[in-house]
């Protein structure tokens, strides 16, 4: 049977061109040779119609609700996996075996630490620098530290920076954060699995021991799993562009790091708990809940709804059940932030207009909740959003120099500028 294929009709001429299928998904019509046969590009703006890549890693269906990695659907690995274990299924397509799970924990274990030198880059940022800006500089700096690791060529060298990445992104974001409050830094502890690690070194102090609370250590390991990849999301795409000039994955990551800054992408959990803090008490919910709905106010709510999700974010069904746990575990009360958070939880779930506008929480509402519960200040949640994605963002860079089929990226635009004038020399402007 032959292939199936789209017509297109510009200027007269009609243009086939071929239609592809993935193994699940709509299907996509290749436009590669659109330019070379129309002397036309396609124009859309945030490539919301558009197929970068073609990928193996991850799934999403926004209009069901699903969210797959490697086939696996993410409310199964958030309730049976652990951390590392979805990082190998990222890296390596697969779930690992006993002997192979316990050589990648292994392995990432004994990459935790970062070389001495790196504690005095944190002196060069003023004291009250935004974490993501010290994580920007600090990631980056990495490729001067492991020149061992930078040749893209080497498949050796991908996977231990692959490994480097995964292993020293938390003791980073861990000495920003110790940073940023002014306490020491806390080396990492071998004995210690990813989430639990993290943990100790955010919160342990030198004076007194500290016991990391398994609930809490379980919630941490779930907000890694649900954050650890999304498909071709901005900051995913930033990492795949860059990478595809040639760039050492340090830099990569960097760039990534640098795009999930943005309120709109990784800020976004960020932003929402701001909205709490703004709303206040639950008395105000009804005052903001009609300025959502009045279409002339610019009010919006933060945490709700999705660009992709047109249904339920499935990562917002298990975050949840997370975030009850956490609020049940340390017993937080007379809290007026997580209070409003909460009834606002009930009126979205429960309101016609936000179900018929199908505004859920999304996993950025809950997400913000729980962090902000385990202590984190809303300045680090963007951090801890990054590293959990730096194994998707790892993931999709090896993907891209493996991919045979790569090359560097360069979109086109639509010019709207003045056509071509003569210069007029400054003294008769």
């Amino acid at each position: 049977m032959s292939a199936a294929t789209a017509k297109l009709e510009f200027n007269g001429k009609t243009h086939e061109l071929k239609v592809r299928s993935g193994t699940v998904g709509p299907d996509v019509i290749d436009i590669a040779a659109l330019y070379k046969d129309t002397g036309a590009f396609t124009y859309d703006p945030g490539f919301t119609s558009t197929a970068s890549c073609e990928s193996e890693i991850t799934y999403i269906d926004g209009d069901e609700g699903v969210l797959l990695h490697r086939g696996y659907p993410i409310d199964q690995l958030a309730e049976h996996s652990d951390f590392l274990e979805v990082c190998y299924l990222l890296l390596y397509g697969e779930l690992p075996t006993k002997a192979q799970k316990d050589d990648f924990d292994y392995r990432v274990t004994r990459h935790t630490m970062v070389h001495e030198q790196m504690s005095r880059f944190f002196t060069g940022f003023r004291r009250d620098a935004h974490p993501m800006a010290v994580m920007c500089g600090v990631v980056g700096a990495l490729s001067a530290f492991y020149h061992d690791s930078t040749d893209i060529s080497d498949p050796h060298q991908r996977m231990v920076a692959s490994i480097r990445l995964i292993a020293k992104m938390p003791t980073i974001a861990a000495m920003a954060y110790k940073y940023h409050i002014g306490q020491p830094f806390i080396y990492p502890k071998n004995e210690l699995n990813f989430a639990a690690n993290f943990l100790h070194m955010c919160f342990a102090v030198p004076c007194e021991e500290y016991k990391v609370n398994p609930v809490l250590a379980r919630a941490m390991e779930r907000i890694f799993i649900l954050h650890a990849d999304h498909e071709q999301n901005a900051s995913t795409s930033t990492v795949r562009l860059a990478g595809s000039s040639g760039a050492n994955p340090f830099a990569c990551i960097a760039a990534g790091i640098a795009c999930l800054w943005g309120p709109a992408h990784g800020g976004a959990n960020e932003a929402a708990l701001n909205m709490l803090s703004e709303i206040g008490t639950v008395d105000r919910i009804p005052e903001y809940i009609a300025r959502a709905k009045d279409k002339d106010d610019p009010f919006r709510l933060m945490g709700f709804g999705h660009r992709v999700y047109k249904n339920y974010d499935p990562r917002a069904k298990i975050m949840q059940k997370t975030t009850h746990e956490v609020l049940g575990e340390l017993g937080i009360k007379d809290d007026p932030t997580l209070d409003v958070a909460i009834e606002l939880e009930r009126i979205a779930l429960t309101d016609d207009y936000f179900i018929a506008k199908k505004l859920y929480p999304n996993i950025d509402f809950y997400s913000g909740i729980t962090l902000k519960a385990l202590g984190f200040p809303t300045t680090m949640f963007t951090v801890l959003f990054a590293v959990a994605r730096t194994v998707g963002w790892i993931s999709q860079w090896k993907e891209m120099i493996e991919d045979p089929h790569q090359k560097i990226g360069r979109p086109r635009q639509l010019y709207t500028g003045p056509t071509v004038r003569d210069f007029v020399p400054i003294a008769k402007r």
